[in-house]
């Protein structure tokens, strides 16, 4: 039987499985969306449950596709959304509380109480983030202040704290694994990054238990077996990342100065700076890359609460498209924005102005604003907020010489395009767009021997169309000049 290597997705609104080949490539995918749950404004959960429900399915399937194709799973890889916060009881494995997502803001005003008090200069030099509620640390605490008993249950040792993967590694080893990788850790603002281990000065801050804490292994690792019980045979987990880190694996962008941006629910840009943690004056985040071997890698990252979740609006929210497919076609014949821009600050801002508060906005509407003219402007935010990051970037004194795109939403030729249009930059999209679950299969694949080195990942990367800039830099200039307006327009801080 050939290996194959099964990657599992668990994004923010959806969950996949996919199987890839010794070469990188999808041989099958499985998917299955789950419901977005908004209690209060700028509050965002899901119900892990129904995330795990869901997991259990879509790796059925394909178990179940590999065995019709006569393919034998050698490992599998996980990948995920980051920052989402679980809390569960060790004892029945239960969540106390629905997953606090990424984007929720309900801890900005704790975050800012920190900020006041002085505590940025120290958390962003552990840890290389900001105080902001998108990160983990406040989702926990305000779970353990708010959630009846959850306080008395953590200091007994009772709980047990993950991001996603962490909490699918618990459940798909019955229970018999804690652990998570030092990307995903690296994320809820409780991880020194440079010494690669739990903070108790950060702990102490925002009065966590430590026993919560899961253990924090290399992104290629053993993570233990998927529990027999379940799918009918056991798989070792072999790879874990979170997915932005992961995509940057997929991309192959293994070399310091190596850019890539996905464009999912959000979006986020990241340039791996090699074995040095960078520290950004705009901004930006430092983070983990991945850790190899005990070597870890950092990367500066800018991130991007709204980009493909601004067309699922138009579609669920508003209802004028019926899936994303249309977006190309309503906006391929369009002759400029007509003075149209949207800022889809839904959830806050992301960098570079960190804004918890700032709320979306449409500008420039008129009588004659059509379906279209929306369209073009939530494709073009995704744009323009790229512009921001890559800005930001530049300030660092880094200056890219491509940027290599993935994620669903850069199958659409347009967007490319206007993204190297207004970018300034050529912008180049692989072969294989989904370079998040292929990531999370290359780490695996790299446990189990499949992949001898990440130098024998890079050769597996493949172009698939370069977009060079076309656009003058008086209609740029022109363009910027007015989303800089729309966003001054929202911003409150």
């Amino acid at each position: 039987m050939k290996p194959c290597l099964l990657s599992i997705d668990q994004g923010t609104t959806s969950s996949r499985a996919m199987l890839f080949d010794e070469n990188g490539r999808a041989l099958y995918t499985a998917q299955q969306e789950f419901k977005q749950y908004f209690p209060h404004d700028g509050w965002v959960e899901h119900d892990p449950e129904e995330i795990w429900s869901g997991i259990q399915t879509v790796i059925g399937k394909a178990i179940k596709q590999a065995s019709h194709e006569e393919l034998k799973i050698a490992a599998a890889g996980i990948t995920n959304q980051r920052e989402t916060t679980v809390i569960w009881n060790r004892k029945t494995g239960k969540p106390l509380y629905n997953a606090i997502v990424w984007q929720d803001r309900r801890t900005a005003e704790r975050c800012n109480t920190f900020r006041v008090m002085g505590h940025q200069a120290t958390v962003t030099q552990k840890t290389g983030l900001l105080l902001d509620p998108y990160f983990s640390a406040s989702k926990i605490a305000w779970v353990l202040d708010n959630v009846e008993g959850a306080r008395v249950q953590a200091e007994q040792g009772e709980l047990a704290f993950g991001t996603i993967d962490c909490f699918l590694i618990w459940r798909l080893t019955a229970g018999r694994v804690h652990a998570t990788d030092a990307s995903n850790a690296s994320r809820t603002m409780l991880f020194n990054i440079h010494d690669q281990s739990w903070d108790q000065a950060l702990l102490k801050l925002f009065d966590i238990p430590g026993s919560m804490l899961p253990e924090v292994f290399d992104c290629a690792a053993d993570y233990g077996f998927i529990d027999k019980k379940l799918f009918a045979q056991e798989i070792p987990i072999a790879g874990v990342a979170g997915d932005q880190q992961s995509a940057l694996i997929g991309q192959a962008c293994f070399q310091p100065g190596m850019l890539k941006s996905t464009y999912g629910t959000g979006c986020f840009l990241v340039m791996n700076t090699g074995e040095q943690a960078v520290l950004s004056q705009n901004k930006l985040l430092t983070t983990v890359a991945y850790r190899l071997n005990g070597v870890t890698h950092y990367a500066l990252e800018g991130s991007i609460f709204i980009a493909g979740a601004a067309i699922q609006w138009l579609r669920d929210g508003l209802g004028i498209i019926q899936s994303a497919r249309e977006t190309e076609a309503l906006v391929a014949d369009t002759n400029g924005n007509n003075g149209v821009y949207m800022v889809p600050a839904f959830t806050g801002l992301g960098a570079p102005h960190w804004d918890a508060d700032a709320r979306g906005a449409v500008f420039g509407i008129t009588r004659d604003t059509g379906v279209s003219d929306f369209v073009r402007a939530a494709l073009e935010s995704v744009c323009y907020q790229t512009v921001d990051l890559l800005g930001a970037m530049q300030r660092d004194a880094i200056a890219p010489g491509e940027l290599r795109v993935d994620g669903g939403m850069v199958s659409n030729d347009w967007l490319c395009q206007f993204l190297a249009n207004v970018l300034n930059v050529p912008v180049t999209r692989p072969v294989q767009t989904e370079t998040t679950a292929l990531g999370a299969a290359y780490l695996a694949g790299l446990q189990v021997g499949i992949f001898d080195s990440v130098e024998n990942i890079e050769k597996r990367w493949q172009i698939d169309e370069k977009f060079l800039p076309l656009m003058q830099q008086s209609t740029r200039a022109g363009l910027l000049k007015g989303w800089n307006r729309a966003v001054s327009r929202v911003l409150l801080k």
